[in-house]
């Protein structure tokens, strides 16, 4: 497997120097949308420790990494009205990983709804802005 590559977008986004839209951050990871969404409200949970991928991840950060998987799974579920939340995470480029960086999507369905590509075409960031705002909105509500 390839080594690391500290420039990658997602290790340029957690030292600052390319803008996100956040919507969750604590000590060990951050939540970001996905600016190439497959859903309203897609978003992308990423550890801040260095990893390619899931194959060479230092197993100590998927406790943090997955609490907050399940954090933004409900906030998401919540703020969109979701069926349900498909939770997915790519390794290598034969497994559609294109950021080498560990990273998780959160993806809120409803049922019948069918999933842009992923990949696909950039979103407006307006609309990126609402949802991120949406989804730290439920993240800040009581869970019902």
């Amino acid at each position: 497997m390839p080594a690391y590559d500290p420039n990658n977008i997602f290790a340029k986004i957690l030292r600052g120097e390319i803008p996100s839209i956040k919507v969750y951050e604590d000590q060990d990871t951050i939540a970001i949308m996905d600016i190439m969404p497959q859903a309203d409200g897609h978003v992308l949970v990423i550890p801040r420790a260095p990893s390619r991928n899931l194959l060479d991840a230092d197993p100590a950060i998927f406790k943090p990494l997955y609490e907050t998987v399940q954090v933004l799974a409900r906030a998401v579920q919540r703020a969109f009205g979701a069926d349900g939340v498909l939770i997915k995470q790519y390794n290598e480029a034969a497994a559609g990983q294109t950021i080498f960086h560990l990273h998780v999507h959160v993806v809120p369905r409803k049922r019948g709804d069918t999933l842009k590509p992923h990949g696909g075409k950039m979103a407006d960031q307006v609309l990126l802005a609402k949802h991120a705002e949406m989804i730290k909105q439920a993240l800040n509500s009581p869970q019902s």
